[in-house]
C-alpha cells in the first residue's frame, strides 16, 4: 500500500509547488521507489480545457485524453510517470460527481452536505491505483486558508486519520519575504501560514520555504521552533538558473531525506542522482546558442506554452546547445511585414491556439521560413496555418482558410481547407461530434496512432513509421485537398491509420519544414527529448553555424 505525501502551499500562490512535488518525486526514484504524483485543484471548471490560456496557463494533455493543469506536465517531465486521467481532479469535477450521485439516488434520501459526501468524494479520487506504487505525491492547489480549498484539506485531513500511523506525511511550501531597507528574513507570514494549517488539523512535518538566499541557522532554529518541526525538516528552496537544478537542489537541502525520516524509512536506500547531473551539465555547459522565435497570441503569459518551452530546452540539451525563445505576438504581423522581426532568428515554431485572431500572422510567419528556408515547426494550428499558407501562395487556392474562422465571424468568407471534425475512430469505436456541442471534454483529445510515410523527413526522424501522440482539437485539414497540395509540393508525410485525417506535412525541397496536427511537446523531457524538438533545434543550430 501507498505511503502518501501531501504537498500544501501558503502565504502567496506560485511558489513552486507543482516543481518541488515534481523534484521530490525524482529524488524518491532516484533511491529506487516507484511514485505517482496528483493534483487536486479547488476551481469550480470541470477541468481546465475551457479556460483562456491567461487565466492557467497551458492545458496538459494525457495519453487516455484529460485536459489538466500544466503542473501534471513538470510531474511527467521529472518522473518520466505518464499522468493520467485520474491524476487531476478540481472542485467542479468532485461536485459534479456528487451531484450525478444525487439525481440517481445513490445516496438514498440523504441531506447532501460537504461532510461527508464531498470529502468522500475526494478520499476516494486520492486512493485510486494506491497500490501500484510505494509514494503518492499529492498537491493540494491554491493557499491555506482559500475558501474553495476548505473541503479537499478537510479531506485529507481524514484521509491521515483514517490510515494507520505513519502512512501519511504533510509538507508545506511557504515563502520567506526579504525586507531589503532591514536586512532582514520575515519568519512571520510562515508562521501564520502554519498557524491556519493547524487551525483546521493538519500539521505539517516538513517545511520548504521559498527564498531569494540561503537561510540562516537562526531563522531556521526560530521556524523549527514556532512552527513544531524538526530543525532538519526546514528546507530552503532558493531561487535557481533552470528548473532542472531543482532536484539535485533539494537533494543538496536535505528533502528526501527528511521525507523517510518521517516515514521511520531507515536505512534509506542511497539514491542514484546520474541522471540529473548530466542533465545539470548539459544546461550549464552548452556549447553555443540558438535562436527561436515562437510566434503565437497569448506571448504575455509565457505559461500558455510552457510545455513548448520546456522541450525546446531538452532538444537543446540533446544538442548542447541553449536555445533562447523570444516570444513574437502574431497580431504584429496583421499590419507589419515579418521579416524585420524574423530575420534574425535560426528556426520559427508557430504553436497551437483557438480563435482567428492572430492567425494571418502566423500565416505570414509560415510563408517567410518556407520562402527564407529557416526552419519551421508547426504544432495543431500552427500546421494548419501552413497548408494555409501553402493553398493560398503555391496551390493557387486564394481564398483557403479554417471553417473554425467562419464559425466564428457567423458567415462564409473561406474555401475550408481546414474544416471542423465531426467523426473519427477512437480505439474501436466512432466518436462523433456537432458543431453546438458542449466546448468541454469534446475535441480529439489524447494519445492516436499515426503512420508515417517511408522516407519522409519525419520517418527518418522518429526512425520508425509507426508512432502515437497526443492531440487536442476539433478542426482537421481535409484530406480533400492532399492531391492539389501535394502537387504545388506540400507532402502529407503522417496519416492517421485509417488514412482519414492528415497528421504530418512537410516541404521536401525545403531544410527543415514540418507541421504536426499533434502535440510532440506534451511528451517532451530532459532526460528524453521528444525526437521532433531534438532534430528541430539541430536543424537551427546547422543555421546558427551558416550565420
Amino acid at each position: 500500500m501507498a505511503r502518501y505525501i501531501f504537498i500544501t502551499g501558503g502565504v502567496v500562490s506560485s511558489l513552486g509547488k507543482g516543481l518541488a512535488s515534481a523534484a521530490l518525486g525524482a529524488l524518491l526514484q532516484a533511491r529506487g521507489f516507484s511514485v505517482r504524483l496528483r493534483k487536486l485543484d479547488p476551481y469550480l471548471n470541470v477541468d481546465p480545457g475551457t479556460m483562456s490560456p491567461f487565466e492557467h496557463g497551458e492545458v496538459f494533455v494525457t495519453d487516455d485524453g484529460a485536459e489538466t493543469d500544466l503542473d501534471l506536465g513538470h510531474y511527467e517531465r521529472f518522473t518520466g510517470v505518464a499522468a493520467r486521467k485520474t491524476d487531476s481532479v478540481s472542485s467542479g469535477r468532485v461536485y459534479s460527481t456528487v451531484l450525478e450521485k444525487e439525481r440517481r439516488g445513490d445516496y438514498l434520501g440523504k441531506t447532501i452536505q460537504v461532510i461527508p459526501h464531498v470529502t468522500n468524494e475526494i478520499k476516494e479520487f486520492i486512493e485510486i491505483g494506491d497500490d501500484e506504487v510505494d509514494f503518492m505525491l499529492c498537491e493540494i492547489g491554491g493557499t491555506v486558508g482559500d475558501i474553495e480549498g476548505l473541503p479537499f484539506f478537510e479531506a485529507i485531513r481524514q484521509f491521515s486519520q483514517d490510515k494507520p500511523r505513519g502512512q501519511c506525511i504533510f509538507m508545506h511550501l511557504t515563502l520567506l519575504p526579504y525586507i531589503k531597507a532591514s536586512g532582514e528574513l520575515k519568519t512571520k507570514p510562515t508562521q501564520h501560514s502554519v498557524k491556519e494549517l493547524r487551525s483546521i488539523g493538519i500539521a505539517p512535518d516538513i517545511l520548504v520555504c521559498r527564498s531569494e538566499g540561503p537561510i540562516p541557522v537562526k531563522e531556521r532554529e526560530k521556524l523549527a521552533l514556532f512552527c513544531n518541526v524538526r530543525p532538519d525538516a526546514v528546507i530552503a528552496a532558493q531561487d535557481l538558473g533552470t528548473i532542472y537544478d531543482a532536484p539535485l537542489a533539494y537533494h543538496r537541502e536535505g528533502m528526501d531525506q527528511a521525507v523517510l525520516d518521517a516515514f521511520q524509512i531507515s536505512p534509506a536506500p542511497k539514491p542514484d542522482l546520474t541522471k540529473w547531473e548530466d542533465v545539470s551539465d548539459r544546461i550549464h555547459n552548452a556549447e553555443g546558442e540558438v535562436k527561436v522565435a515562437i510566434v503565437g497570441k497569448y506571448t504575455q503569459l509565457e505559461d500558455a506554452y510552457k510545455s513548448i518551452a520546456e522541450a525546446l530546452t531538452h532538444g537543446g540539451m540533446a544538442n548542447r546547445v541553449r536555445v533562447k525563445v523570444e516570444w513574437v505576438d502574431a497580431e504584429l504581423f496583421d499590419t507589419e511585414d515579418p521579416a524585420p522581426h524574423l530575420e534574425g532568428f535560426n528556426a520559427i515554431l508557430v504553436p497551437g491556439g483557438f480563435g482567428e485572431r492572430g492567425t494571418e500572422g502566423k500565416i505570414k510567419a509560415a510563408e517567410f521560413a518556407r520562402t527564407r528556408k529557416v526552419p519551421y515547426l508547426g504544432i495543431c494550428l500552427g500546421m494548419q496555418m501552413a497548408v494555409i499558407e501553402a493553398a493560398r501562395n503555391v496551390a493557387g487556392l486564394k481564398t483557403a482558410g479554417s471553417e473554425e474562422f467562419d464559425h466564428e465571424a457567423g458567415k462564409k468568407r473561406f474555401e475550408p481547407v481546414v474544416y471542423h471534425l465531426k467523426e473519427w475512430v477512437q480505439g474501436n469505436h466512432k466518436v462523433e461530434r456537432k458543431v453546438g456541442d458542449d466546448k468541454g471534454g469534446t475535441m480529439r483529445l489524447g494519445a492516436y496512432d499515426a503512420t508515417l510515410k517511408d522516407g519522409s523527413r519525419v520517418a527518418e526522424i522518429y526512425g520508425t513509421t509507426a508512432i502515437d501522440e497526443r492531440h487536442r482539437h476539433r478542426y482537421e485539414v481535409d484530406i480533400k485537398y492532399r492531391e492539389q497540395l501535394e502537387k504545388a509540393g506540400l507532402c502529407f508525410s503522417g496519416m492517421s491509420p485509417d488514412g482519414r485525417l492528415p497528421e504530418i506535412v512537410e516541404w521536401s525541397d525545403h531544410p527543415w519544414f514540418i507541421g504536426v496536427q499533434f502535440h510532440p511537446e506534451l511528451k517532451s523531457k530532459p532526460f528524453a527529448p521528444h525526437p521532433l524538438f531534438e532534430d528541430f533545434v539541430r536543424a537551427a543550430k546547422d543555421v546558427s553555424r551558416l550565420v
